[in-house]
């Protein structure tokens, strides 16, 4: 009984071998006979240099104030549309107490300096009359009379500006009252109720308040590899993909071509700017993070091969085919514009040609 089960356990691994040994051999020749190929086909292939930055409104002001104190309102937030001239902060005067006692004095002093001038001129009009003075000594005090006059009237001004924050010089209505420069968005509000304002001066750039822009014109700017630059050219066609907009279709023209190279991320890279064409179907935010495609040249219904099946050696293009007997040859031809992916043909193959894959190459561990 125990020899029996020995001798069935092993037929029954010599089965089990034979079983394995077929498999293996089945599948060995199942590989060889079968190779992998690509069809020579007709297509499209677009050489194209990629730049990678964000969209921006063509023209971006700061508001700023020309007079200081303290943001007392706020009209309008960022996102709001706002026309020329609509009120957009209003800022309330501040003077220091140093500054409002020296106004007021300085007002006082000139108002003495006017009576004064003014004694002397109904004094010397009389001589004038007699002839005891000379026409011209009383044209240059009827100057100096007007002289004063006009200082009274700015020091005035200026006490009245720095307790109001209002005043109208000529036909010149100055107001604490910052409206808007252009119409357009809000962009950003740089300023809360209670912040103080420096003035914008000769002198100092003053207080940024808020940003704006009209978005009617946007741009694109961003950087391209110095590689790809020497193939551009302005007015290029451009195709952007906006990452927050994955579905939408944009594009542009290229507009400029920056004359000199950064750095950027330890690479060499030049700046350019893409106009953007209009589209109602898409809505554009400033700022949102975008690729931009500029196409260097498109060619349609050309010959196509993945570049993959391509070798390239001693300046020469091969491709292999079958020979018919079940084996490989090569075949010279010649290439023109790729994408790297695809590689055009312009001799040695024609529409419809079956080309072999390279043969894949296997490891074999020792």
């Amino acid at each position: 009984m125990k020899r029996k089960k020995i001798v069935f356990g092993i037929a029954g691994v010599i089965v089990i071998a034979i079983v394995v040994v077929f498999f293996l051999s089945g599948s060995s020749n199942s590989d060889q006979s079968t190779e992998r190929t690509v069809t020579v086909e007709k297509g499209t292939i677009v050489e194209k240099a990629l730049a990678v930055g964000t969209i921006q409104p063509q023209n971006e002001i700061q508001v700023k104030s020309k007079i200081s104190g303290v943001v007392s309102k706020i009209y309008a937030e960022p996102g709001t549309f706002v026309r020329y001239g609509d009120p957009i902060i209003e800022i309330r005067p501040d003077p220091t107490p140093l500054e409002l006692a020296e106004a007021k004095r300085n007002v006082e002093l000139a108002e003495v300096e006017l009576e004064n001038v003014a004694r002397d001129m109904n004094r010397n009009r009389q001589l004038r009359d007699r002839g005891l003075i000379s026409d011209r000594e009383y044209e240059e005090l009827a100057k100096r009379h007007s002289d004063a006059t006009i200082r009274l009237q700015m020091r005035r001004e200026h006490l009245e500006l720095l307790e109001s924050g209002r005043v109208t010089i000529g036909n010149t209505k100055i107001e604490s009252l910052i409206k808007a420069p252009i119409t357009g968005f809000i962009l950003e509000k740089m300023v809360d109720i209670g912040d103080p304002v420096v003035p914008l001066t000769s002198f100092q750039a003053g207080t940024a308040l808020m940003t704006m822009a009209s978005m009617e014109n946007l741009i694109f700017k961003g950087n391209v590899d110095e590689i790809d630059v020497g193939k551009l050219s302005e007015g290029m066609p451009v195709e952007i993909k906006v990452g927050a907009l994955p579905d939408a279709e944009v594009t542009g023209t290229l507009s400029l071509i920056s004359l000199k190279a950064h750095r950027q991320d330890n690479a060499t890279v030049f700046s350019v700017e893409i106009a953007i064409d209009d589209n109602p179907t898409v809505t554009l935010r400033a700022g949102y993070s975008a690729n931009a495609d500029i196409i260097i040249t498109r060619k349609s219904d050309i010959l196509l091969l993945p570049e993959r099946v391509v070798t390239f050696k001693n300046g020469e293009t091969f491709v292999e085919i079958s020979d018919g007997a079940g084996g490989r040859k090569q075949v010279e031809i010649k290439t023109g514009l790729s994408d790297a992916i695809n590689i055009e043909v312009k001799e040695g193959l024609s529409e419809g040609d079956i080309v072999l894959e390279k043969p894949v190459q296997r490891l074999t561990v020792r």
